[in-house]
C-alpha cells in the first residue's frame, strides 16, 4: 500500500504494466471505469493516471485517453563481460579504505551507500519504542540477553519468513550485528583458508572483504542484469574447481537490482547439492522487492537443509539498529560458536524495540511504504540519467530496494571520476570496489533513496558533465 489512495491506484497500474497486463501502446480503462473498478473517486484516478504520467508509464492522446508509454530501454542495458573462469586470491581492502575514508567527510553527497530513507514518518514507531523501553527497564536494556538473541524478536523474524515461503522455528534463528556478522560467521564456519568460493559478480564490496580476511580464494560467475546469475557458467564452475560454498543475493541485488525469477531458484539449489555446494543466501533486500508477493526465499526449496539464510533489518529500517540474523541450517552448533566468540550477545535495547515494532504492525506499513517510495525514486533517477549523463550510458532497471548499476560509455574510470568528484561534494561507489578483477572500471553504484531531490538531481548534471569531459579528454 502506498503513501495514498491514488498512489495505491497509481501502483497497482504500474503492477499490471510491467507484469505485462498492459502492454505498450494498449489503450488503459477510463477515468470511469477505473473509479467503478476500484470504488474510488473520479478525482483519485485524476490523480493516480496524473503520477504514472509523471514517472513515464503512461501518454495521454488528445481525444483517445491514456496509453502504456514505450519505456526507454535502450540505456538499461548493461553488457555481460566474461570473467576468468578460475579462482583468484582478494586483495582489494586498499580500495574499499580509500573509497570508505573520504566518504566520511560530512560536507559530501554519498550517492553510493546502500542506506536505506532514515527520515520517513513510518519510523516515529520505532523511535518511540526505543525511548519507551529505555524508560522502563533501564539499565537492565544493557544486561546480556540470550546467547542465540531475543525470543520475541526470533519469533517475529519466524512469522516474517512466511512471505518467503519458510516454516521456521525460532530456534533456528540465531541474531548477529547486522547481515555482515551474518555472512562472516557463515562462511567461517564452512571453509578454511585456501578454499574457493563461488560469488555472483559484480558482488557486493562487503563480502568481497570477508572472503579476502579469511584467507579464501573467489571464483566470479557472470550475471545477467534481469535474471542474475548464468545458471551455465554456475554448473561448469562448480564442476571445474572445488568450490566449498556459493554466495548469492537473489533477491533485488546488490549491486544490479535484479531478482532471479523464481522458476530458476530450485535449479540452483539442486545444483548445490549435487555438488556438495554450502549455499549461503544474502537475503538483506528481499523485503523491498516490487514484486507482490514477494519471490520466494532460496531457502524455501532446501530439501538438504544445507542453505544458510543471513539477512538483517539494515536496509528496511536503519543500519545502526545493527540486529541481523542467520538460520543455519545443519551447520547451526558451528555458527553459534563462531557467532558467540565475535560478539558473545547482541544489544538488548534494539532487539525488543524491533520485536515490538513488528508485532504491532509498524514494520510491514514502513515496508509498504519504502516500496513505494523507492520504486518512485528509481524511476526518477533513471530519468536523470538519461538526461544528463553521456549518450549511450547503460544501467539496469532494478526490481526492488534502492541501488542501481551504472555503466559509462568509453574508457571512463569510475575511481578517478569518483575522486573528481569529491571536489564537488559527491561520492558514489566505482564498480573497481564490487569485483576481484579489473571488470567494471566504467561502472558505478548510485543510490536512488534520495529521490526526488534537488540536491541528488544537481549532482548526476555534475556527474554527467564530469563524464563527458572525461570522454573527451580520452577521444
Amino acid at each position: 500500500m502506498a503513501n495514498t489512495l491514488y498512489e495505491q491506484v497509481a501502483d497497482e497500474l504500474i503492477t499490471r504494466i510491467e507484469g505485462g497486463y498492459y502492454s505498450v501502446g494498449q489503450k488503459l480503462p477510463s477515468i470511469r471505469d477505473l473509479s467503478k473498478e476500484y470504488g474510488v473517486s473520479i478525482s483519485t484516478v485524476q490523480e493516480a493516471y496524473r503520477l504514472l504520467e509523471v514517472r513515464s508509464f503512461t501518454e495521454i492522446r488528445p481525444k483517445s485517453g491514456h496509453f502504456v508509454k514505450a519505456r526507454n530501454t535502450q540505456l538499461i542495458q548493461p553488457e555481460i563481460r566474461p570473467l576468468p573462469q578460475q579462482p583468484v586470491e582478494i586483495s582489494a581492502w586498499h580500495d574499499i579504505m580509500t573509497m570508505l575514508e573520504a566518504d566520511d567527510a560530512s560536507d559530501v553527497l554519498n550517492l553510493g551507500w546502500a542506506v536505506p530513507d532514515l527520515d520517513s514518518p513510518t519510523l516515529k514507531p520505532l523511535t518511540k519504542e526505543l525511548a519507551d523501553i529505555n524508560r522502563r527497564q533501564g539499565m537492565r536494556n544493557y544486561a546480556y540477553d540470550s546467547f542465540r538473541g531475543n525470543k520475541k524478536l526470533r519469533h517475529q523474524i519466524a512469522r516474517l519468513g512466511v512471505d518467503a515461503g519458510l516454516q521456521l522455528h525460532p530456534d533456528e534463528i540465531l541474531i548477529t550485528n547486522g547481515c555482515q556478522e551474518a555472512l562472516s560467521c557463515s562462511l567461517r564456519a564452512v571453509t578454511q583458508p585456501g578454499d574457493v568460493v563461488a560469488v555472483d559478480s559484480p558482488f557486493y564490496f562487503g563480502a568481497v572483504q570477508i572472503i579476502e580476511a579469511c584467507g579464501l580464494k573467489a571464483i566470479e560467475i557472470p550475471s545477467h542484469k534481469d535474471t542474475g546469475i548464468s545458471l551455465e557458467a554456475m554448473e561448469l564452475a562448480l564442476s571445474q574447481w572445488p568450490v566449498k560454498a556459493l554466495v548469492l543475493t537473489p533477491t533485488c541485488n546488490n549491486p544490479m537490482g535484479y531478482s532471479i525469477p523464481e522458476k530458476d531458484r530450485p535449479r540452483i539449489v539442486e545444483l548445490c547439492n549435487q555438488h556438495d555446494v554450502v549455499l549461503i543466501e544474502d537475503d538483506i533486500y528481499g523485503d523491498l522487492s516490487f514484486q507482490y508477493p514477494r519471490p520466494r526465499s532460496l531457502k524455501s526449496f532446501d530439501t538438504e537443509d544445507r542453505v544458510i539464510l543471513c539477512s538483517s533489518f539494515s536496509k528496511t529500517v536503519a543500519p545502526g539498529l545493527r540486529v541481523g540474523w542467520v538460520v543455519p541450517g545443519r551447520y547451526q552448533e558451528q555458527i553459534l560458536h563462531i557467532r558467540y566468540i565475535s560478539s558473545i550477545s547482541i544489544s538488548t535495547l534494539p532487539q525488543l524495540a524491533m520485536a515490538e515494532f513488528i508485532a504491532q504492525g509498524a514494520y510491514e506499513r514502513h515496508l509498504r511504504r519504502m516500496r513505494s517510495n523507492y520504486q518512485r525514486g528509481r524511476d526518477i533517477l533513471i530519468e536523470l540519467i538519461q538526461r544528463y549523463f553521456p549518450e549511450n550510458t547503460r544501467m539496469t532497471y532494478p526490481q526492488g530496494g534502492f541501488v542501481i548499476w551504472v555503466e559509462l560509455p568509453g574508457d571512463v574510470d569510475t575511481m578517478e571520476l569518483n575522486r573528481r568528484a569529491r571536489a564537488y561534494g559527491i561520492s558514489f561507489a566505482p564498480g573497481q570496489v564490487f569485483t576481484t578483477t579489473d571488470k567494471y572500471r566504467n561502472q558505478m553504484r548510485l543510490n536512488y533513496n534520495r529521490c526526488p531531490s534537488e540536491e541528488v538531481e544537481d549532482a548526476i548534471r555534475t556527474l554527467g558533465r564530469l563524464s563527458s569531459e572525461m570522454i573527451r579528454a580520452n577521444a
